[in-house]
């Protein structure tokens, strides 16, 4: 099959995804994907869905995201093995664009707590592009690849590390992100701070789990203008149960901390927060907060921060950090832990 006619397979999955047509048979997928896991709400996975047709699926993203590489004609397919988180809706559909962009073959183990979604959207390339079945399966068991793309926790990196290390490998491991804020922050710029932290439960790698604040940081203004967001939040009994326990746990151990109704803040120097809490460091001097992130750079998925420039990609005065708001609109090149996918693939 030709580049061409798999990057105008994708275009056509974008627009279907745009269109008003494409809505009654969403409104079932998701609540198909909220019945199989609690945690993805349908708003999420529309606001999933909807993302990955805007930020990938079009013409001219995918074309100018793939005029970085040379992919020959004449290359050797390979099967690349895929193993797909789950936790946030639809995230592993990145790496399914990429191998197949790249020209291999997908074999694909779904995450089961995001199954629905991905085997819709590969239903639905395969029924755009019929011909696209030959390079898609999905599979219990990678023994067969040639190649392998693996993402999870850091314990089952090293299953990852013994089952894949023998082959080409791309191993994936924990992540989080971090705010950085300057104390000169408007009422928008908290709401979409807050969209950072909060969209998807705070379950993915590119949520705000931690901010960097200066010394004596008045939190008032950021919790005020979060806090009618509480009903949206505790609506969803899974993260009531969390945020229930989270300050219980605080209460008794009279661990200091701040609470807005649905959202707890403490100082702790951990990077990645419980699901409802928010940690926070201080910083006194701008440098400080730059050698804070630098020397836990291998351990950040995204820095966001006011001072970026609108878009993805913004020159703040910490360099590469993205625009509050951002962190959950990923383009193409955004890959994750920073190591280029579509290079490893080509590379095969």
């Amino acid at each position: 099959m030709l580049q061409s006619e798999r990057l105008q397979t994708f275009v056509a999955l974008g627009n279907f995804l745009r269109s008003t047509e494409a809505k009654p048979e969403l409104a079932e997928v998701v609540q198909q994907a909220n019945y199989r896991n609690n945690w993805f709400t349908p708003e999420n996975s529309l606001n999933a869905l909807q993302a990955i047709a805007d930020e990938f699926l079009t013409v001219d993203s995918l074309t100018s995201w793939l005029s970085q590489y040379t992919i020959k004609s004449d290359h050797t397919p390979r099967s690349v093995g895929v193993v797909m988180a789950g936790n946030i809706p639809a995230v592993g559909f990145h790496d399914l664009l990429c191998v197949l962009l790249s020209g291999h073959r997908l074999l694909a183990k779904l995450s089961t707590q995001d199954f629905v979604l991905i085997h819709y959207l590969i239903q639905k390339l395969i029924e755009i592009n019929p011909a696209m079945s030959a390079w898609i399966e999905e599979a219990d068991r990678l023994n067969s690849a040639d190649a392998f793309i693996a993402t999870g926790s850091n314990n089952t990196a090293r299953y990852f590390e013994y089952y894949f290390g023998k082959k080409p490998h791309l191993i994936r491991k924990n992540r989080t992100s971090v705010g950085l804020l300057m104390g000169e922050e408007s009422e928008e710029e908290f709401l979409k701070l807050g969209h950072d932290i909060s969209d998807y439960y705070g379950l993915g790698c590119r949520n705000v789990s931690t901010i960097l604040v200066p010394e004596e940081y008045d939190f008032t203004p950021l919790l005020r203008t979060l806090e009618p967001q509480v009903s949206i939040y505790l609506n969803n009994h899974k993260y009531q149960n969390n945020y229930d326990y989270n300050k219980s746990i605080y209460l008794i151990n009279a661990v200091p901390h701040l609470d807005n109704g649905y959202l707890l803040v403490t100082q702790n120097d951990a990077l990645v927060s419980p699901i409802s809490v928010l940690y926070f460091q201080t910083y006194r001097l701008q440098e400080d907060a730059t050698n804070w992130l630098e020397t836990r750079a291998d351990k950040i998925q995204v820095v966001a921060s006011a001072q970026a420039n609108a878009g993805h990609k913004g020159q703040g005065w910490y360099p590469g950090s993205v625009a509050f708001g951002n962190t959950q609109r990923p383009g193409l090149t955004d890959y994750a832990d920073g190591v280029d996918t579509m290079a490893f693939l080509q590379g095969l």
